[in-house]
């Protein structure tokens, strides 16, 4: 028995080895692979890390097995180019993966779903009826109004001396302009979209065996099945109620289109398209609509608290940083009591904060994986189809061929005089990613991001409780999707009078 196990397995490493070696794939050089498993030991708890210090032996276009997968990992701006620039119409699809199945019912997101018409349908119809510059325009009341109360309520706790949780303020506040945006009303105590965002984000991240692994598949090692399960029951039990609400109020009234939410557009997206050919008005159905919601709800919330907390974290950690964009607040905002939306386009050092926290401290570390939909060869490696691309960000920023040997001092005026935006030409900064698959909510995550960063600090000195010092703020990251602190943020306010 054990002398049929050992044949087999040297059987396995063998053909392993000559598909690894063979002169004809040409594939980027990456670490051996073990029998099964692949690579999927090296991982480690924190894999963005564990790519980055295989990606200094191999180099930023590394190859590397998972199980039964092949992956290429890009791990400069330099490769991303190449994948996400240069070739982007070969690499814009998606794999399918277990976390799909389940939170985006079989891939009806936007996020998930393969390249093709349908994809295209989705993308171009939440861009029209949710983050076009109109739409994100006509909710600037809106903002304003939650960010005027939640200055209140910091205000209050300043008088008191309370110790706040700017990880579950920032948290409430963004997840209250997004249910306004999308639903029409506040969330309410029935529905906990940021508990199930919080935990979707950090299963959908794991490296899950079942999508490496497959013959594992039916154990569930991981137990991320049954939770993929439970997330969808709560998801699907949350969105059904929403759509079902408002289903029996518009048998009540009929609306005009600038009257409609969200859910109100997509519920009548049958009756608008019903003469064309549209690919996404004969293939919604509502698993389709929970998708689009989710995706929605997940993307405005998530990306924004997350950049905001470790924005305001890092803000406290370098008190210089801290003093220079309070004193460019003050020179423009002068004897406002608040920053308006119309300020943020004169806060230059703002900006360069914002950018230097994405460089150094990315919300995701990987790029949501691509899959290469043929054959090609780039800087003549070959890359076969199927192969999933995944994107390590978190290593960009750690590169000092482009950020010199200070790129682990956190240094907002590297960004001056210097034309490195978002999305640029040479990939600098991909926060929000790039290409077919960038983001279309980068315009709406921004402006939140820097209506709260400004008003927060514009209105108010903080202070780490319990007279710890500045320099010992934990920013140790937990990993996920998204990669938030670990350790909440807790301050003190003191209001500027």
């Amino acid at each position: 028995m054990y002398s049929f196990a050992l044949a087999v397995l040297l059987i396995l490493t063998g053909i392993l080895f000559w598909r690894w070696s063979s002169p004809q794939k040409k594939l980027p050089p990456g670490p051996m692979p073990l029998p099964i498993i692949g690579s999927l030991h090296l991982l480690g708890n924190l894999p963005h890390r564990a790519l980055h210090k295989l990606s200094q032996k191999y180099g930023p276009i590394m190859s590397i097995r998972l199980g039964s997968i092949q992956f290429v990992i890009v791990s400069s701006p330099e490769a991303a180019k190449l994948f996400l620039g240069t070739h982007d119409a070969v690499f814009a699809s998606r794999p399918n993966i277990e976390a799909a199945k389940y939170l985006s019912y079989g891939s009806r997101g936007m996020t998930f779903s393969e390249y093709g018409p349908y994809w295209r349908s989705v993308r171009k119809f939440c861009t029209l009826e949710l983050l076009s510059a109109t739409k994100i325009n006509g909710f600037a009341g809106m903002r304003r109004e939650e960010i005027r109360m939640m200055v209140e309520e910091m205000r209050v706790a300043s008088m008191r001396r309370q110790v706040v949780n700017l990880s579950e303020t920032v948290g409430a506040l963004i997840e209250g302009m997004t249910c306004k945006m999308i639903f029409g009303k506040k969330n309410d105590e029935r529905f906990v979209f940021k508990r199930v965002v919080d935990e979707s984000m950090e299963a959908t991240g794991a490296f899950n065996l079942a999508d490496y692994v497959p013959m594992l598949a039916p154990f569930d090692f991981q137990g991320l099945t049954k939770r993929f399960k439970t997330l969808n029951k709560d998801i699907d039990e949350m969105f059904e109620t929403l759509i079902s609400e408002h289903e029996e109020r518009s048998l009540i009234s009929s609306q005009r289109h600038d009257e409609m939410d969200f859910i109100d557009i997509l519920l009548s997206l049958k009756h608008q398209y019903s003469n064309t050919h549209d690919e996404l008005s004969y293939t919604i159905d509502r698993p389709s609509m929970k998708a689009i919601l989710l995706d929605m709800v997940a993307g405005s919330i998530d990306t924004a608290k997350t950049s905001i907390d470790w924005i305001l974290a890092a803000l406290i950690k370098h008190p210089r940083v801290m003093k220079e964009l309070k004193k460019e607040l003050r020179t423009v905002i002068r004897d406002k009591r608040v920053v308006e939306e119309t300020d943020l386009a004169k806060l230059n050092y703002l900006h360069m904060v914002v950018k230097e926290t994405f460089r150094l401290y990315p919300v995701a570390p990987f790029m949501i994986p691509h899959e290469s939909m043929e054959d090609i060869v780039i800087n003549g490696y070959s890359i076969p189809k199927k192969t999933r691309v995944l994107v390590n960000y978190w290593a960009f920023g750690r590169d000092p061929k482009v950020w010199s040997e200070n790129w682990d001092e956190f240094l907002p005026e590297r960004f001056l005089d210097k034309d490195i935006e978002f999305r640029g030409p040479d990939c600098q900064l991909i926060q929000f990613g790039t290409g077919r698959r960038g983001c279309p909510g980068m315009n709406l995550g921004l402006l939140n991001i820097g209506l709260v960063i400004s008003n927060m600090v514009h209105c108010f000195d903080w202070e780490l409780p319990n007279g710890t010092s500045p320099t010992d703020l934990d920013m140790k990251e937990k990993f996920g999707l998204t990669i938030p602190r670990v350790e909440p943020l807790l301050a003190i306010p003191t209001y500027h009078t």
